[in-house]
């Protein structure tokens, strides 16, 4: 076998033999047979079973040397006082071992003593910790951070999906908090990044590898300039197999979506003529929504609804549809759902509540087990509807939205999906689609993902969640979609504890938002830390052009808002552009001796329309720049609706000529700049009154996409 590649085989007999025996961990000495086979560095080391075995294995490994004890039931060593370090001497290593093994025995009396490991001190450097867990949302995760004794004190760790790759590991050594460390500080020698980030790689395979590898931990790992070693392994395993989830195509996912956001045919079970029942209320909104295919009613005790021919079944709709909307209570779901699957309805969008989410799991395995037999995908239950805004759609209950526009946007709550309809309706944002997913029994965020990536009238989506059925497939989902447009996320339930018992300081610091909050971020999703942030991103995101660099200029008539507004630019990952002489000369020419050219550049509150104007026309004009902040400051010099118009003005005529750049604005004054700022927005310029935070997060927001999106 080529040294380069991993010895599986001689993994595969360890994990096997401590599965046999009921084991949910290795022993160190296994550790170490682990590692070696996957060329992970770690000390030269030997099993004692008698104090006169220590000390010639000490001779033999050379001193300095510590001293382990070696028992299944004993994983924190430390902690049952069952490590010595540092052991120089015969005597020295004869007390350790005696010290230990009587520590251990009052420590756990029951604990299987089956010797102490003699191990080659590490040299010294920087503690580091590299770790993976089996994570119920993404699968198999590789963590690094700080390590030693104040790993779970500082907490300073980062994940990514395992395997990783190089550029995967090499993002994680620069992601920590305390990155500079490991680049050297106060005269010491940086560490062997190459080294470090390879370790990284090579832990995250074996996790991959092994399915009954539940978690690994190295810690600490000694990384220097010379290279790195992991000091202490610690592998715990399981015998639980993850059940396998139904999986769909790329082809079949947009087959079955394409026909449920773009139907020609729509039946409604449980249609109804009577006012203030569900099923009225989405014939109501189909039919007054415009929804250009036919309706079909479905109801047993009705001949015509709303006008329409009403039908004792599914069964005797005319034609394929190719959507079907239930409103019909719950227990009466998987028989209407098994006609739907005979008639051979390719989507089923279930309204009614009282499955999983009402403690009646039973109901929804079964309504998903008729689904996956015909072949119906399963939108819900337990959802307020969708809209298809371009294909004239509106199947819910909730009040109608007809505002075309490029934002698609899902909830798994109803409460939510009803504030995304309200700000869309006095923001007046265009939206693509709104669609509920409530209990996601089926169809869920990676199914959607797939279709809104493709669809032509999307341009940005945002997405409200509670959890991930399967995470490796959203985040698949989202790398495909987020190179051809932004993938905005608001993840509830960030602040519960996230942290699990767990039997290593990787599984114990590895809470749920941590992990979600960097797999997302390496899927290149936009995270939205609330709810208006979520849907300010996605009205503001298909407004800005897309940045070609990183130079930020602010321009002010306000010296608090420059203050401000620099502060928020720091907070969102951006950076002031350092002006140059010509360009700070340029900017002085049309600014008061009084005023602060620099960056910001202040052009100071009683200046008239034309200063503002000249200094935006510079700002677009010089290809140095690459994006504007704009502070605006009510007087009567230049009133909020002047300011709007000549900004409006200017920005269109460089975009007419090909000049794109994110412009973003800041309105302080009296109620008229709301008038102001809506004005601006709904022609290009993202613009808020009363706020020097939301605009700058706005281009933030677009600056972390174009990153991820690979345009900058």
């Amino acid at each position: 076998m080529d040294s380069t590649e991993p010895n599986q085989q001689a993994v595969r007999a360890v994990l096997d033999a401590a599965l046999a025996e009921g084991r949910t961990a290795l022993t160190a000495p296994e550790g170490k047979a682990v590692t070696d086979a996957y060329g992970i560095p770690t000390p030269a080391e030997a099993l004692a079973e008698t104090v006169d075995d220590a000390v010639a294995l000490a001779d033999r490994i050379g001193f300095p040397v510590a001293l382990k004890i070696v028992s299944p039931e004993i994983l924190h060593k430390t902690e049952a006082g069952g490590v010595r370090t540092g052991l120089n001497s015969h005597a020295e290593v004869r007390g350790a071992f005696l010290s230990i093994v009587t520590n251990v025995r009052a420590y756990d009396p029951k604990a299987r003593i089956l010797g102490v490991q003699v191990q080659q001190m590490v040299p010294a450097g920087t503690e580091v910790l590299i770790g993976t867990v089996t994570d119920p949302t993404f699968g198999k995760i590789v963590a690094f951070g700080l390590g030693g004794v104040l790993v779970e004190v500082l907490k300073d760790v980062t994940f990514r999906l395992a395997p990783a790759t190089r550029d995967d590991a090499l993002s994680m050594l620069d992601g920590i908090r305390a990155a500079e460390i490991l680049r050297g500080v106060r005269g010491g020698a940086a560490v062997d990044r190459e080294a470090l980030a390879g370790l990284v790689v090579k832990v995250s395979q074996l996790a991959a590898d092994f399915p009954e590898i539940a978690e690994v931990d190295l810690n600490p790992v000694f990384a220097s300039e010379s290279g790195v070693m992991a000091a202490d392994v610690r592998i715990l395993l399981t015998g639980e197999v993850p059940a396998a989830r139904r999986t769909y195509t790329r082809e079949e996912i947009l087959t079955s979506m394409g026909r449920l956001m773009k139907p020609a045919s729509v039946a409604v079970i449980g249609a109804s003529g009577e006012p203030g029942k569900i099923g009225n209320s989405v014939m109501r909104n189909l039919i007054d929504g415009g929804f250009p295919g036919e309706i079909h009613p479905v109801n047993p005790k009705a001949d015509d609804i709303l006008g329409r021919k009403a039908y004792k079944s599914v069964m005797d709709v005319p034609g394929e549809p190719d959507v079907a909307v239930f409103a019909i209570p719950a227990k009466l779901v998987p028989a209407a759902l098994e006609e739907v699957g005979r008639k051979g309805i390719p989507n089923a969008v279930l309204i009614p509540s009282g499955f999983a989410e009402s403690g009646e799991h039973e109901l929804q395995d079964r309504i998903v087990s008729i689904g996956e037999e015909f072949g119906v995908r399963l939108l819900g239950p337990n959802i307020y509807g969708y809209y298809s805004t371009w294909h004239d759609l509106c199947a819910t209950f909730c009040t109608p939205y007809d505002v075309k526009g490029g934002v698609a946007l899902t909830s798994q709550s109803g409460g939510i999906g009803m504030a995304i309809l309200g700000f869309a309706r006095t923001t007046r944002t265009g939206v693509s689609a709104i669609v509920g997913l409530g209990n996601k029994s089926d169809l869920d965020e990676d199914d959607l993902l797939t279709w809104f990536g493709e669809d032509p009238h999307t341009e940005c989506v945002a997405m409200h969640l509670e959890d991930l059925k399967d995470g490796r497939a959203f985040v698949d989902a989202a790398r495909a979609t987020v190179p051809k447009k932004p993938v905005v996320v608001l993840k509830a339930g960030r602040t519960a504890a996230g942290a699990r018992a767990a039997g290593s300081h990787t599984g114990a610091l590895a809470g749920d938002d941590a992990v979600y909050d960097d797999i997302l971020r390496q899927a290149g999703v936009i995270r939205a830390p609330g709810l208006n942030e979520m849907l300010e991103y996605a009205r503001a995101l298909p407004v800005l052009p897309t940045p070609r660099g990183g130079n930020v200029v602010v321009i002010t008539g306000a010296g608090g808002s420059g203050v401000l507004l620099s502060d928020a630019i720091v907070d969102n990952g951006l950076s002031l552009m350092e002006i140059p002489p010509d360009l700070d000369a340029a900017f002085r020419a049309f600014i008061p001796p009084f005023g602060s050219a620099g960056n910001p550049v202040d052009i100071t509150g009683g200046e008239p329309p034309s200063t503002y104007e000249a200094t935006i026309r510079l700002g677009l004009a010089d290809p140095r720049i690459h994006a504007l902040v704009l502070g605006y400051w009510h007087t009567i010099v230049t009133p909020p609706m002047v300011f709007a118009e000549l900004t409006a003005r200017v920005v269109a005529e460089f975009r007419a000529q090909g000049v794109q750049k994110p412009v973003v604005a800041s309105l302080a004054g009296d109620v008229e700049v709301e008038e102001a700022c809506q004005y601006l927005f709904e022609r290009g310029v993202v613009a808020y009154p009363y706020t020097t935070e939301k605009p700058v997060a706005a281009l933030g927001a677009k600056y972390r996409w174009a990153r991820a999106a690979g345009l900058l």
